[in-house]
C-alpha cells in the first residue's frame, strides 16, 4: 500500500514539473517589479524620440525612480537627452511588422523583465493595415512570452493622430488591439489605453503625430500607473 502511495506521489511530481512555467503568479511579478527590473521599450519613433520631439522613456525613468523603483532600460538602440542616455528598441519609421520580424533576435539579446509595446503607426489607411498590425503584435507577444515565461508585456492602444486621412485606421486598430490582448487571457500581458483622453492638438508637435514634452509626460504617466498597479498585484 505504501509503495502504491509513493508511486502516485512520484507520478504527481513528474506531472507538476512538466507544467508550463508561464504559471508565475501575479504576486511574484509584483515582487520582481518592487525589487528591480529591466525594461525594453519596443516600438517606433514614438518610443525612440528625436531632436524634434520627446520620448516617453525619459519622464518614465524619472517617475519610476522618484517612486522608489529600480528600472534598468535595455535594448540595442540608444536615445539621449540632457546628458542622459536610455537604451530601447524604438525605431523611427518602422512599422509593427518590421518590429515583429526582429523580436526573436532582439529579445534574445535583451530579455527584459518588462516590455512596453507601442506600435501601430507608419501605415496608410489605404493599406487596411489593422489585421496585419494586430497579427504582428500577437507575434511579438507570443515570442517574448515563449522566450521568457516570467516576462510582463504592457500593450498600448496607440496614440491617435491629426495626420488624416493617413491615420484614420487608428481608432479601429485600438479596438482590435484590446480584443487581441483580452483573447490571450494571460495575466502577464496587460492592456493600457494610451489613446484615452489623448488630444493630438494639445499633445503633439506640428506634424500632428509625435508627442511634445507634455504628450511624452502623459504617455509616461500611463505606463507608470500600469507598472504601479502590477507591482501591487496579489493573487
Amino acid at each position: 500500500m505504501k509503495k502504491q502511495v509513493w508511486i502516485k506521489m512520484m507520478l504527481l511530481l513528474a506531472v507538476l514539473t512538466q507544467l508550463p512555467s508561464c504559471s508565475v503568479s501575479k504576486s511574484a511579478i509584483g515582487q520582481k517589479l518592487r525589487n528591480g527590473f529591466t525594461v525594453l521599450g519596443y516600438g517606433d519613433s514614438i518610443t525612440e524620440g528625436s531632436a524634434e520631439f520627446s520620448s516617453y522613456l525619459f519622464p518614465l525613468d524619472s517617475m519610476l525612480k522618484a517612486a522608489g523603483f529600480k528600472p534598468t532600460f535595455i535594448g540595442p538602440r540608444r536615445s539621449q537627452r540632457g546628458g542622459i542616455a536610455i537604451d530601447h528598441f524604438g525605431y523611427g519609421g518602422r512599422n509593427a511588422e518590421y518590429l515583429a520580424a526582429r523580436v526573436d533576435s532582439v529579445y534574445g539579446l535583451y530579455p527584459a523583465d518588462l516590455v512596453l509595446l507601442h506600435a501601430g503607426h507608419n501605415h496608410f489607411v489605404e493599406e487596411a493595415p489593422v489585421k496585419g498590425i494586430v497579427n504582428a503584435q500577437r507575434n511579438i507577444i507570443q515570442t517574448i512570452r515563449k522566450k521568457n515565461p516570467a516576462s510582463v508585456i504592457i500593450v498600448a492602444a496607440v496614440i491617435t493622430s491629426g495626420k488624416l486621412p493617413k491615420y484614420e485606421y487608428i481608432p479601429d486598430l485600438n479596438i482590435a488591439i484590446k480584443a487581441m490582448v483580452d483573447s490571450l487571457n494571460d495575466n502577464h500581458v496587460v492592456f493600457v489605453d494610451q489613446s484615452a483622453n489623448w488630444d493630438w492638438m494639445q499633445y503633439t508637435i506640428s506634424d500632428k503625430v509625435h508627442p511634445n514634452r507634455a504628450g511624452a509626460n502623459r504617455i509616461a504617466a500611463n505606463w507608470f500607473d500600469a507598472i504601479v498597479k502590477i507591482s501591487r498585484e496579489k493573487l
